[in-house]
């Protein structure tokens, strides 16, 4: 070998560390940033030595889009899980202090101290108290679901405007990477930005990926929708301004397609988008049927029937409501009763009514009038109302709430029911954020920085650069010896 050709390979080893090294730099610098994927300088020999040809990123395509994947369904189950906790404050309250089961317990003892001493009108008026608190806590509830409700469509249009804005940026991006990769040029940098994206993007709606060449991506979600294709396809959103029970939301479009709702404890929505349709037109809408069965449950037990012989309806007691004093119909849900049912005013002593009412009858004429002979000690209607009260009623089933039970045992289901839901979806989404986890921290062992790799890299190029310093040397006293032999 001549020395012409010794320096040529020793120039050629300092300018490939000078280029390992910075690689391995910026590996190193970049080690916090969960975005980054480690980059590694490809070299090939040449009859000069080696040469730098290229710079590669560790990419993991199959763990990639697993882990997007993962991520798209620990994102909509943690909506649920989350959902389900306000729910549980909005409807039941701290432990359950609220709920219209515990109302219902406090109304059902003032009655059945009412009608242990019927003839005492204080008593009379306590228990015309707890039920005003009964159907002020089905009023709340109810109007705080639609609230929340109003919340979500809040949530769920910001949702929409930020996907549409992160597709944006993609088709910037992506269009980058296209040109720069048919021109030849280094487009890890933005490689990298669209893999974030990638990740951004599945937190609202599970995507999956078609690569094409030039490293186009095509993207396409769960449900077999573009999201994109060279464009951003819109997606579109019309929130209401208010909601009351049994008015359905508007539907999120990709492309013009409907998102569909997740079903389900364990969800089986992926992204945020399909797991707040679920809360807002499946998980509300039953907890609002739930409390719509008790209030008709209510109105239909203190009904006051015809004792005169002449046949007339059952007509609202001491439980009314906007429909009134028509009875709902028996088994069938009568959406948005507990928004509005009260206390018939002929009972409430505040307003100038009679508790008295309560025991005797006759708040629908004189017809109606059950204590015919004005015993101040009668209680038959007091006790008829606490059996009825105790008796299997005719409930709807699509409420979520199957089986025979009495008004307070169905109290008492629904709050089993809403606790079993986030029991459920709380330890699904414990389940499916760890998997997540495990895929993510998987990829990034597989593109990712180790630290220690690196610094064992930085050292061997530090030797590799004195070794060819020392060659260069060399090579320079030879032929100054020579020179001067000369």
């Amino acid at each position: 070998m001549s020395l012409t050709s010794a320096l040529r390979i020793a120039q050629s080893s300092l300018m490939n560390t000078g280029v390992q090294t910075t690689v391995t730099s910026r590996n190193i610098s970049e080690a916090s940033n969960e975005n980054y994927v480690r980059r590694d300088a490809v070299l090939v020999s040449t009859e000069n030595g080696s040469r730098v040809v290229t710079i590669t990123r560790a990419t993991s395509d199959d763990l990639l889009w697993d882990s997007l994947q993962a991520l798209s369904d620990s994102r909509a189950q943690s909506i649920i899980s989350n959902g389900a906790d306000r729910l549980q404050r909005l409807v039941n309250g701290n432990e359950n202090s609220t709920s219209p089961a515990t109302l219902l317990a406090k109304f059902e003892d003032a009655l059945q101290l009412y009608a242990n001493d019927s003839s005492n009108t204080l008593l009379g008026e306590s228990a015309i108290g707890y039920a005003k608190e009964l159907t002020d806590g089905l009023n709340g509830a109810s109007l705080a679901l639609q609230e929340y409700r109003a919340d979500l469509d809040k949530n769920i249009e910001a949702s929409v405007g930020e996907l549409n804005n992160l597709l944006d940026q993609f088709k910037q991006v992506n269009d980058e990477i296209i040109k720069g990769t048919g021109s030849g040029q280094d487009v890890n940098n933005a490689l990298d930005e669209r893999d974030t994206l990638l990740k951004q993007i599945s937190e609202y709606v599970s995507v999956s990926v078609v690569k094409r060449e030039n490293n186009d991506f095509v993207l396409y979600t769960d449900q077999g929708v573009t999201l994109f294709e060279t464009v951003p396809r819109e997606v579109t959103f019309e929130p209401l301004s208010s909601y009351s029970a049994g008015i359905s939301g508007n539907t999120i479009r990709i492309d013009g397609v409907p998102v569909i709702g997740g079903s389900g404890a364990d969800t089986n929505a992926s992204g945020t988008l399909e797991a707040m349709i679920q809360l807002r037109d499946t998980v509300t809408v039953d907890m609002q049927a739930q409390l719509d069965e008790i209030a008709r449950s209510l109105v239909t037990i203190f009904a006051e029937t015809d004792t005169s012989g002449g046949g007339g309806s059952d007509l609202a007691g001491l439980f009314t409501y906007a429909g009134g004093p028509a009875i709902p119909a028996a088994g069938t849900i009568a959406t948005g009763i507990a928004q509005t049912i009260g206390v018939n005013a002929a009972y409430d002593p505040s307003v100038g009514g009679n508790p008295e009412l309560l025991r005797d009858g006759g708040a629908n004429g004189a017809s109606y009038v059950a204590n015919t002979d004005g015993e101040a000690g009668f209680a038959d209607q007091l006790i008829a109302f606490l059996d009825l009260m105790n008796a299997p009623l005719s409930t709807d089933a699509s409420a979520g709430i199957t089986g025979s039970y009495s008004v307070s045992e169905y109290a008492e289901s629904s709050i089993g029911w809403l606790e079993s839901l986030r029991s459920r979806a709380t330890d699904a989404a414990d389940s499916k954020g760890a998997l997540y986890e495990r895929l993510q921290s998987s990829l990034s062992s597989n593109t990712g920085v180790n630290m220690d790799e690196e610094m064992a890299i930085l050292v061997e190029l530090e030797q590799s650069y004195q070794a060819s310093a020392r060659i260069v040397q060399a090579i320079d006293e030879m032929m100054q010896v020579l020179l001067n032999a000369v």
